[in-house]
């Protein structure tokens, strides 16, 4: 082995030592350092521009591979709890241009999820029985149960972003003439403010990812799905077609976080070009929110406590 192989995985075992010795306490602080300086919160002054799309770090790859494994094992053994309470529930909504990674971060974000305690939903273009009611309709039918974790992949967010760069298909929605107006974008955050408040205060906790990747980025992926033939089923020229609107999508994806983070229902602005940095990045805002419930599995009460010593009391009774 080189020197410079010799370094390489020292460094590797003394990162995974590190990360091996971080306490329950320890991992929470690092979770919330770490995921706070992608929260926009409220700020009104937010610009897409200043956000990064890729992290100036210089993380090992396999120290962040290790990390990740960290987060998802902390975030199955929150999820527990939060399925045992039955009082809570959490909405995760991922948007983002097309090969941005949501897909992915879904998948190995909750990989040790158990599936009893979570959903998926996905959002495309509205069905006509959509079309016949309010732009939310669909979304509400999808929200998760108390004790459960909702991942809404694309969402009512779309109302305010592929409607706003294509108007066209806000005139397809049926709405009476006179109200689409020049304020129908402020209306519409109004109306998904006021609707996130309600989510908040009857216990649904409302989290948000905009997977901030570059156009550079884009470009490659979408050669990738094309020069890969397992990838090919990935890639439409649809998917082509809407990155000549990226500066207009830009603009939408901006007003829409600037109009719509809340300290509550934050939006977190998520580097994308590195799928695994931007996986850790988003477990560990996730891990934060949910330290933030101050979640602890039910308490039993005495009485409860003396049935169960009686029952185990019998079962150690039983002859074989």
């Amino acid at each position: 082995m080189s020197k410079n192989n010799k370094k390489k995985h020292k460094k590797n075992e003394d990162d995974d030592n590190d990360l091996k010795k971080l306490n329950k306490k320890e991992l929470l602080h690092r979770a919330k350092k770490f995921s706070e300086q992608y929260c926009v919160g409220d700020d009104k002054n937010f610009t897409l521009k200043d956000k990064p799309t890729s992290y100036s770090g210089e993380a090992e790859k396999v120290s962040v591979q290790k990390t990740l494994k960290m987060g998802v094992k902390a975030l199955a053994a929150m999820q527990d709890i939060l399925y045992a309470q039955d009082k809570w529930s959490v909405l995760i909504i991922f948007q983002a241009m097309d090969a941005a990674g949501k897909d992915g971060a879904i998948k190995h974000v909750m990989s040790g999820i158990n599936p009893q305690g979570c959903q998926v939903s996905s959002f495309k273009g509205p069905s006509s029985e959509e079309l016949d009611h309010d732009y939310l309709w669909r979304c509400q039918k999808h929200l998760p149960e108390r004790g459960r974790i909702g991942i809404f992949n694309r969402s009512y967010y779309e109302e305010v972003l592929v409607v706003r760069v294509h108007e066209q298909i806000l005139r397809g929605q049926k709405l009476p003439e006179k109200l689409i107006t020049k304020d129908i974008w402020d209306n519409r955050f109004e109306d998904i403010r006021n609707f996130e408040k309600y989510l908040n205060r009857n216990g649904t906790v409302v989290i948000k990812f905009f997977l901030n990747v570059s156009k550079d980025e884009q470009k490659r992926r979408f050669i990738e799905r094309v020069d890969n033939p397992d990838k090919n089923w990935k890639f439409s020229a649809a998917d082509a077609k809407e990155r000549g609107y990226w500066d207009d999508y830009m603009h939408a994806y901006e007003e829409l976080i600037k109009n719509t983070s809340t300290k509550k229902s934050p939006w977190y602005v998520i580097p994308a070009d590195d799928k695994s940095y931007a996986r850790i990045a988003i477990a560990s805002a996730i891990i934060h929110a949910l330290d933030e419930m101050d979640l602890e599995y039910p308490k039993v009460s005495p009485e409860k406590i003396a049935e169960l010593n009686e029952v185990k009391k019998a079962l150690l009774e039983e002859k074989e």
